[in-house]
């Protein structure tokens, strides 16, 4: 009786879902869907799968910056929580026609102009997002973290996929989580790739992907190591780390064979075809805790 009870109060309540790129949007609005809540998602322009409309109660495209009219849209649907989930390009904003495509709206600019008209802020992400997040507090909607209603997504501390690092691989590990980790301190990303304890490349604004493969160009292909870990004192409302089977791909392409990740700080998409594919294509996969990861030279 209490289940049914529980069950009904948690079906009455829509939860807001704003999404960018990436399959982990969807697996978020599946994750809502299967708790009973109603999904109302906002997509965004080149960004948000097509997909996604069909999994949500309540749907509709936004810009970038739609701060506003996002704002409009949930509290018309009675949203009063809401998650991001998925990737934002945020080099888009560095290209021409930038402005008309996302359409940035008065709430927006209100938003960001004494942070870049008047240079009185950054625009590194955690800055961006925060933002973001406090715009929407105002407007009555409070965001939360996605894996708050998707624990399961976060990778637990083990051997994920493929052989045993080798005392190589291990000093390779250690080396790019020390990196990384300080990398991550100052907000400018998440990833690094490292051969024989030489960092190889460094993610920034292009994302991981285009930064695995800039390494692989750069040391043709030698089984390169990827490590890629959570920010210190990561808010995991939003830019927490996630890696699926195109993150592999990528790897594998350029010439790369171990991926270290940060664990219970990492989202895993697709488990079961994560796995499979990581023994496809012989890409050993780790998951460690900061104290593993010291340990691992």
């Amino acid at each position: 009786m209490s289940d049914t009870i529980a069950m009904s109060t948690r079906s009455s309540e829509t939860i807001g879902l704003m999404a960018g790129w990436g399959e982990y949007p969807l697996v978020v609005a599946r994750a809502l869907r299967k708790q009973g809540y109603r999904v109302a998602g906002l997509g965004i322009r080149k960004h948000t799968s097509s997909e996604l409309a069909e999994l949500c109660d309540e749907f509709a495209w936004i810009g970038l910056g739609s701060i506003g009219r996002a704002i409009k849209h949930y509290r018309r649907w009675g949203v009063r929580r809401a998650v991001m989930a998925g990737k934002v390009h945020k080099a888009q904003l560095f290209q021409p026609g930038w402005w008309w495509t996302h359409r940035p709206d008065w709430y927006c600019v209100r938003t960001f102009s004494r942070a870049w008209l008047f240079g009185e802020s950054d625009r590194k992400d955690d800055t961006l997002l925060g933002l973001v997040v406090d715009a929407f507090a105002k407007g009555g909607i409070v965001f939360e973290p996605a894996t708050d209603f998707a624990p399961n997504l976060l990778v637990p501390a083990g051997s994920i996929a493929g052989k045993q690092l080798t005392a190589r691989q291990r000093r390779d590990v250690h080396f790019g989580w020390t990196l990384a980790k300080q990398m991550g301190g100052l907000d400018v990303g998440q990833s690094v790739c490292v051969l024989n304890q030489a960092p190889l490349a460094v993610e920034a604004i292009e994302g991981t992907d285009a930064c695995i493969r800039r390494a692989g160009e750069l040391c043709g292909g030698r089984g390169f190591t990827v490590v890629k870990v959570a920010k210190p004192g990561q808010d995991m409302r939003f830019d927490v780390p996630t890696i699926g089977t195109r993150t592999l791909q990528t790897i594998a392409s350029a010439g790369g064979q171990v991926l270290a990740v940060e664990a219970d700080q990492t989202i895993l998409l697709d488990d079961v075809e994560f796995r499979r594919v990581a023994g496809q294509l012989g890409i050993s996969v780790v998951a460690l805790s900061a104290e593993q990861a010291q340990a691992a030279a």
